[in-house]
């Protein structure tokens, strides 16, 4: 027979562990008040629109839209739903070309083939193409691979795509990720005419001073998540602020140069470490190729 003690310690337990439950639910749910109504911050990425201007772009891909994505993440902080409905705002966009650049779940094996078929919903006049990150390669870079291309996602290691036309060709590159040692820029770009338009994905921004040196006109990138947290204070600038420091990383989030390169880092869907996200709300970037010099 169970004492009266034990029935309160019971209650107690279960009311700590409904206590903690919600204060975990709220975490996973805080948003950023000022950008978004209640309930809808991780279900609703910040869309960044953008022109970017390469001087060597041909005439038929002069306002060619690509829709750039990165870090989902999915995992037991990033539900399917929230996916999918990334998916079906991309959509939304109408993108000529979709650029995934990695980091598509977080630890488990078992979320590889559902973010694979919600990905494989991506639509496109150009195509879908994907690199891997990191996280990636920490899970199982085959498997992924395997997953995405069942969805008929083209996914670059260290190869590259011919998008032509009459009037030109430009040429998409993609890369493996820097830290597992798997980049090989030579290799994707073997067999590519010198002078022509490039356009690089990799998971990594550091790939960046290669990148120039190579005669790149644009890298898409992610992984730093734009800072993920961003607080006011110089020495908690984010969660990645001391890491980024430490390697002297130049390009955090949006917009760069180096050289003849320009880069776009996107803040991305998902999240690490913690489930939060302060003054640096998910992204989906919409960019615009125009024909010109950069401003």
């Amino acid at each position: 027979m169970i004492s009266l003690r034990s029935r309160r310690l019971r209650r107690l337990a279960t009311r700590r562990f409904l206590r903690r439950r919600r204060l975990v639910t709220l975490s996973l749910n805080r948003q950023e008040e000022a950008d978004y109504p209640p309930r809808r911050a991780r279900l609703r990425p910040q869309i960044t629109d953008a022109d970017i201007r390469l001087p060597g772009l041909p005439a038929a891909y002069d306002g060619l839209r690509i829709v750039h994505l990165s870090d989902i993440h999915h995992s037991l902080l990033v539900n399917l739903r929230e996916v999918e409905r990334v998916v079906e705002l991309v959509n939304e966009c109408s993108p000529d070309l979709v650029a995934l650049t990695g980091d598509y779940v977080t630890l488990s094996a078992a979320c590889i083939w559902p973010v694979a078929r919600a990905l494989g919903r991506l639509k496109a006049k150009q195509g879908v193409f994907a690199v891997l990150g990191n996280h990636d390669f920490q899970v199982g870079a085959d498997a992924i691979t395997r997953a995405l291309r069942a969805q008929q996602i083209q996914v670059l290691r260290n190869e590259h795509h011919a998008l032509r036309s009459p009037a030109g060709t430009l040429w998409v590159l993609g890369v493996d990720d820097l830290w597992w040692k798997e980049a090989d820029l030579a290799a994707a770009q073997q067999g590519i005419p010198r002078g022509e338009p490039k356009l690089l994905l990799c998971h990594n921004p550091d790939i960046i001073g290669l990148a120039s040196r190579s005669g790149i006109d644009l890298v898409l990138s992610g992984h730093t998540h734009g800072g993920q947290i961003r607080l006011p204070w110089k020495w908690a600038e984010s969660v990645y602020g001391r890491w980024n420091v430490r390697r002297r990383r130049r390009f955090v989030r949006g917009w760069g140069q180096l050289g003849g390169t320009q880069i776009y880092i996107n803040r991305g869907i998902g999240t690490v470490w913690v489930p939060l996200r302060v003054a640096c709300p998910p992204e989906i970037a919409c960019l615009h190729l125009r024909k010109g010099l950069p401003s």
